[in-house]
């Protein structure tokens, strides 16, 4: 018994002394960042002396109950955030200070873990008060991740503590750094784009819908809307194009809107409803190139279309249509290497279509047969003829392009040039083997 007694004694000195050492510890955390606010030049080893305490006192099962150890975690953290934020705006060094990626977060975290344990009101007035602090230092970390190293997860996270906080805040009463409406919503609007940047596309549904709701009155809330419930089906897409329809009637001015509206058009193939908004995208943006060109393109995909079916002469209209709005891209730069290929294969693949109607006489060795062959073949290759300029001027600004490289060795074997067309062979081959072509065989 009496062993036992001395055993049970023992085991109480342990834990007595375990305690003494978390509050020792947060002592020494207390008195290291009082140190370092004394001399903040001099000390600044004092603040990893603070976070080294503060994490003893933290891991302590005693201390880690009690609220002014995550209080004065909280106050190490939101200086060791000030800090960075003061270097930052006076560009000055931060070498000594703690390589800490997260001080907000941590500050932010610890008030939190404060406030749940708090007993007395002077504890909870404190937690709300370094809360505050916080808040300022996790909306300057969340825009900088946002704006300057695009790490949009950390964006988001930062800017949902930043409405976290508000929460308890405001639930107690106290000032939070959103205290307007329209500061609040801004916040939510923030929160839900970084959301949508990190991929998180059920919180960013939720931000969005809230402020779709109370019609918030940002463009952005819209096409964000269409691009988290349109999924890979024609279904999906056609029901979320509400918001879309929704958001160019609010905002009739919004050229995203319009571009969004262009993309949803495009990925369902719809032609002829592409026309009018990319012409409408024209006059609002004229010296836009990709659009000339992207009209273009649709107006060859039309042509196409109408050829194969048969419909000669609206085929000749859209193919003028495209021509025209390809060299319309080209003038506006002489260099835009998409709309000069698009020209060279618009030719070309109005030589293939010819070529099949030339592929019917090929067996027919009568007079007319062989007449009517003749006349396609010459066809046939004066298209060829008008797309090859094009080609060389694509592949001179950009000789590693594969499918200029084929339309050439195509083009020269037809023309019956080996030459020419082993060239492009070969570059052909070095191209798919991954290599790049940095001299084009053509000037520019």
């Amino acid at each position: 018994m009496k062993k036992l007694i001395f055993a049970l004694a023992a085991i109480l000195m342990v834990f007595a002394a375990q305690a003494q050492d978390g509050k020792k510890a947060v002592r020494k955390a207390s008195s290291a960042l009082g140190a370092f606010n004394l001399d903040q030049t001099n000390n600044r080893a004092k603040l990893q002396e603070a976070i080294d305490e503060i994490e003893v006192a933290v891991n302590d099962p005693e201390t880690a109950k009690d609220a002014k150890t995550h209080l004065t975690k909280g106050e190490i953290y939101n200086e060791i955030a000030n800090q960075y934020l003061i270097a930052a705006q006076l560009n000055q060094s931060t070498e000594g200070l703690p390589k800490v990626d997260n001080a907000a977060e941590m500050a932010a975290g610890a008030y939190i873990k404060a406030y749940e344990l708090a007993e007395k009101k002077w504890e909870i007035r404190d937690a709300c008060k370094g809360m505050l602090q916080a808040q300022g230092h996790l909306s300057n970390a969340g825009v900088a991740a946002f704006q300057e190293t695009g790490d949009f997860a950390k964006a988001y996270k930062d800017f949902k503590m930043v409405l976290d906080l508000d929460e308890i805040l405001k639930k107690e009463g106290e000032a939070s750094s959103l205290p307007s409406d329209e500061e609040y919503n801004n916040q939510l609007y923030i929160t839900g784009l970084a959301a949508l940047n990190a991929n998180e596309m059920d919180a960013a549904k939720m931000y969005f819908q809230k402020l779709y709701d109370m019609k918030y009155d940002k463009p952005a809330i819209y096409e964000s809307l269409y691009k988290i419930n349109a999924g890979d089906d024609e279904a999906s897409m056609e029901e979320a194009y509400k918001y879309l329809e929704e958001g160019r009637k609010l905002f009739p001015d919004e050229v995203s809107i319009l571009f969004a509206e262009i993309n949803h058009f495009l990925r369902l193939g719809k032609l002829d409803a592409l026309i009018d908004k990319l012409k409408a995208a024209i006059d609002k943006e004229p010296e836009n190139t990709s659009l000339y060109s992207t009209l273009g393109n649709v107006y060859d995909n039309l042509y196409q279309k109408e050829q194969q079916a048969g419909n000669e002469a609206k085929a000749e209209e859209y193919f003028s249509n495209s021509l025209d709005y390809y060299q319309q891209a080209i003038d506006k730069d002489p260099k835009y290497s998409d709309a000069i290929y698009s020209i060279g294969a618009l030719y070309y693949n109005k030589a293939a279509l010819m070529t099949q109607e030339l592929n019917k006489y090929a067996d027919d060795y009568s007079k007319e047969g062989l007449k009517k062959y003749e006349e396609i073949k010459e066809k046939v290759f004066a298209e060829f003829d008008k797309a090859l300029p094009y080609f060389q001027r694509a592949e001179a600004l950009n000789p590693s392009d594969l499918n200029t490289l084929i339309a050439l060795k195509e083009i020269y074997a037809r023309k019956d040039d080996l030459e020419k067309s082993n060239e492009f062979k070969e570059r052909i081959d070095k191209v798919q083997a991954g290599e790049t072509i940095e001299d084009a065989y053509f000037d520019n």
